[in-house]
């Protein structure tokens, strides 16, 4: 081989190993080359893409655009409350009849444990004539605004799992809130509050933080809670030595920061964390003047039963979740977990409705003076209901998740009515049963929204609230 051949076979050679190095080993081949096109295409998108929380247009026009949910956590007993069985009255001490408990399984009692008659007695309310117990004298006086369902049912049996597909449609954790579902859909009119707010009382709920976080949706979407006393947000005060106008040029020069990040990843996470940021410096003027309720009346305070407005409790939350509402905020969650009663029913529930029935009832008939009501979904109600077979001796109830009953008031919904049935021992659903998806479905449509399409992609699937399942309720739709 001349040298001419053997320079023409090493230059050839030469250009090969470029490109074989180019397009395989180099790691900026033409998959790479596609994947940064494609990076900085979406980098681009997300760059001009709206704010997270920024106010969107639902599939249709809605009936409500606000939602207050009073989850009271711990599962209040539906035949103390709000679904009256005279049988069961009857039948107090006896065993339920045999083929009641056919393939049932019970959370922590023998099924076969002796019916217990309703503790207290149930009167009509109302011009609808709606029967509730005594305990409930004053959501009684809202009785022909409120949508009563007792034909509720879920699949868990145990709190954690209840409540966390209460509200978020699923068992497992990770999955968005409804409340974060909402905002997703619709954005925010709140400037200087969070969209979707969080007032706890009593202890709290057994499923945790996943009752109301964003799940896999970007982080802006979560409930953020507000504290009772001190700070209504952990840290929201500046340290000694801070005013506002050096904490605002640092936050300029960071928001600076992320904005370049933004730009070039393209990461929801930080167009939510630059929300974040910016939040919290109007918090700290907003969100003292909303805890302060020293500019409302004082028969606005006895109505909702407050006797000083500085305690921190369940009352108060009622009070500021109208005061949130009219500042703009999209979803409002109250959590009261103190219905538990396996035993001390009888003492427990009647402290219980002492302690949140006056204020439930005072929210809605003060939304529905202030115009609220109309575009707004009042919740009321729990993860399951109880047994109506007795546990703890005389006076307790085990969990029960075949039935039990919640009520709903205001954006089209039917007010002064009662739907669903369930048997002689409130027991099982006999007449238009309502599962927690169908329930779902039905406030999203109230909302503006095709539960089927309102979606979010995450890990290759599209998710939504009711899962794979839902059925809108029309007998709850004025």
């Amino acid at each position: 081989m001349n040298p001419a051949d053997t320079s023409t076979i090493a230059a050839l050679r030469g250009r090969l190993v470029a490109r074989r190095w180019f397009f395989g080993d180099c790691g900026v081949g033409l998959a790479g080359i596609a994947a940064g096109a494609l990076a900085a295409r979406e980098s681009s998108a997300a760059a001009r893409a709206p704010a997270p929380l920024a106010v969107k247009e639902p599939h249709h026009a809605p009936r409500a655009k606000r939602v207050i949910y009073m989850f009271q956590a711990g599962a209040p007993s539906h035949l103390e409350l709000y679904d009256w069985k005279p049988a069961l009255a009857a039948r107090d001490g006896t065993l339920p009849p045999a083929s009641l408990l056919e393939g049932y399984r019970a959370a922590f009692i023998n099924p076969n444990s002796a019916l217990l008659g309703p503790k207290w007695p149930f009167r009509p309310y109302g011009t609808s004539g709606m029967e509730m117990s005594e305990l409930v004298p004053h959501i009684g006086g809202i009785a022909d605004d409120i949508c009563l369902v007792r034909s509720m049912q879920t699949d868990a049996v145990n709190h954690a799992p209840a409540q966390i597909l209460m509200n978020t449609g699923s068992q497992q954790f990770g999955r968005p809130s409804f409340g974060a579902w909402t905002l997703y859909g619709l954005g925010s009119e709140a400037e200087d509050l969070p969209g979707f707010v969080v007032l706890t009382s009593a202890k709290g709920t057994s499923g945790g933080a996943s009752n109301y976080g964003s799940g896999f949706l970007p982080t802006a979407y979560g409930g953020i809670p507000l504290r009772g006393s001190g700070d209504p947000v952990l840290y929201l005060s500046n340290p000694r030595g801070v005013d506002r106008e050096t904490q605002r040029a640092s936050l300029d020069t960071l928001h600076r920061l992320n904005d370049l990040s933004l730009s070039r990843f393209g990461d929801p996470q930080t167009a939510a964390r630059i929300q974040a940021y910016e939040l919290a410096y109007r918090l700290q003027q907003s969100a003292p003047e909303l805890m302060n309720l020293a500019d409302e009346p004082k028969q606005t305070l006895a109505r909702y039963g407050i006797a000083d407005p500085n305690q921190p409790g369940y009352a108060r939350n009622c009070l500021l979740a109208r005061r949130l509402l009219e500042r703009g905020v999209r979803f409002v969650q109250l959590f009261h977990e103190a219905w538990d009663q396996h035993g001390n029913l009888k003492n427990g529930v009647r402290q219980n409705c002492l302690d949140t029935e006056q204020a439930s009832a005072a929210l809605v008939s003060d939304l529905k003076e202030r115009g609220l009501l109309d575009d707004t979904i009042v919740i009321w109600g729990g993860e399951f209901g109880r047994t109506p077979m007795v546990q703890g001796g005389n006076d307790g109830r085990d969990h029960h998740n075949r039935a039990f009953s919640l009520w709903l008031a205001g954006g089209g919904l039917r007010a002064g009515h009662v739907h669903g049935r369930t048997d002689d021992f409130g027991f099982n659903v006999v007449e238009n049963p309502v599962h927690v998806h169908d329930l779902h479905a039905t406030l999203l449509h109230l909302l503006g929204f095709d539960h089927l399409r309102l979606t979010y992609r995450s890990q290759g699937r599209d998710y939504r609230l009711t899962d794979v399942h839902g059925t809108l309720v029309n007998g709850i739709l004025a």
